[in-house]
């Protein structure tokens, strides 16, 4: 799989983590995230993984900042992302199986670097369910 990731200054230790994972079981990573820890704007580094996803240059994104929701705001601003904000491996297996979530945001705050592996795990081993969750998907972009 082709995946993008983003992430601000909050969110660095974190990324590397990720992409260590995702490189060791063979993806592809496409970095737009900063790589140091000093301040910097989240949107600098949301919008580019939200364009890869939109676009289809890649499968599936992941984003991390501070609390998740300024990143996952940004990144739902682009009509055929679907981002969602995950802070438990349940919460984005139904990201996943019911919403076709296709960023993954990530609170760094708020979760600790093994759980972020794990819902990127779980994030990329879920399938979407469709059938009934379908139509309601297809309702979410405004245009």
């Amino acid at each position: 799989m082709k995946i993008s990731i983003g992430n601000d200054h909050a969110g660095t230790d974190y990324k590397f983590e990720i992409i260590s994972y995702l490189e060791k079981e063979g993806h592809t990573v496409i970095n737009h995230g900063t790589d140091e820890n000093s301040s910097v704007d989240y949107p600098d580094f949301v919008h580019p993984v939200a364009e890869d996803v939109e676009k289809e240059n890649v499968d599936l994104g992941i984003i991390v900042c501070g609390s998740g929701n300024g990143a996952n705001m940004t990144a739902n601003k682009h009509q055929k992302v679907r981002s969602a904000l995950c802070w438990t491996k349940e919460i984005t297996e139904l990201a996943r199986q019911h919403n076709d979530a296709n960023v993954l945001s990530i609170p760094a705050r708020f979760t600790s670097k093994q759980q972020a592996v794990e819902m990127v795990k779980t994030f990329l081993n879920t399938d979407f369910e469709g059938g009934r969750h379908q139509k309601r998907v297809e309702k979410i972009a405004c245009s």
